[in-house]
């Protein structure tokens, strides 16, 4: 059983990405689990058919730890996805981290972690600047972990920033990055520059997922793309990229960039001026 952590800043297309990722792995026969780890509870939901599950926080506000079945909190989705939302606390109150942390604990408890998983997803919110989101790192739950980025500055910095967690918790936990997905914004020079951010922390680029209009369309209906558009172009790499997650064997510890680097790279492909 592979565990990957898909990280990257926050409206970075990382939960499209994630959940297209996993319907095309389901449809070369994997076993999947994922996990969303946004208080949003969203990470799930076009492999539901557009239906917002329950969280694990909701179920534990309202039936109490001790009444919680796991299949109150894990529902089967598209290519028999088995999905979870981690959920959040109420708005204003407590610490959104803490529901990865509790619904984790409480999967492993109640046996979600079958023999049968292929693999376990989960789709993390945002850079590393809160212990809870950093959990699946921290405490070695994913082992793999991938970075969604584009062309843009902020995503770069994100990433870069989550380059740093990696390198802080991998002597504890054994984690490793194992590269860069680029969900492409059309910024120019955008692979180049992409290729070259990867090369710079030490890793790879695993896919380019060039921008396409059909993305949005099958969010419309409710669906990823793999399931509204098969034989699309866009499914098609989708599919490409769950075939390099597959072979991957490229796992680092990067090494961070500094800011003003990041900079010298963007304005060498023209990013930025």
């Amino acid at each position: 059983m592979r565990q990957i952590a898909i990280y990257g800043k926050g409206g970075i297309g990382k939960s499209t990405t994630t959940q297209n990722l996993t319907a095309a792995l389901s449809v070369m026969g994997k076993h999947i689990l994922q996990i969303g780890c946004d208080p949003k509870a969203d990470s799930t939901r076009m492999l539901m058919g557009g239906r917002r599950q329950a969280s694990v926080l909701d179920a534990l506000r309202e039936v109490g730890a001790e009444n919680v079945k796991l299949e109150d909190v894990m529902q089967i989705g598209f290519g028999g996805i088995k999905c979870v939302e981690a959920g959040g606390p109420e708005p204003g109150v407590g610490c959104a981290g803490r529901g990865i942390i509790t619904a984790i604990n409480l999967l492993e408890e109640d046996g979600a972690y079958t023999d049968d998983l292929d693999f376990v997803f989960y789709d993390v919110l945002g850079d590393v600047v809160c212990g809870g989101f950093a959990m699946p790192m921290r405490e070695g739950k994913a082992r793999e972990i991938y970075i969604v980025a584009s062309g843009e500055l902020m995503a770069l910095y994100a990433a870069n920033n989550i380059c740093k967690g990696i390198v802080r918790f991998a002597e504890r936990s054994g984690i490793r990055l194992g590269g860069i997905i680029c969900n492409s914004r059309d910024v120019e020079n955008e692979l180049g520059l992409l290729t070259a951010f990867s090369s710079a922390i030490g890793t790879h680029l695993v896919h380019f997922i060039p921008r396409d209009k059909i993305v949005q369309r099958a969010e419309i209906n409710k669906k990823t793309v793999i399931e509204y558009d098969p034989g699309s172009n866009q499914a098609e790499e989708y599919s490409k990229l769950a075939k390099s997650i597959i072979e991957n064997d490229g796992f680092v510890i990067p090494t961070p960039i500094t800011y003003e680097k990041l900079e010298e790279l963007m304005i060498d492909f023209g990013a930025i001026e």
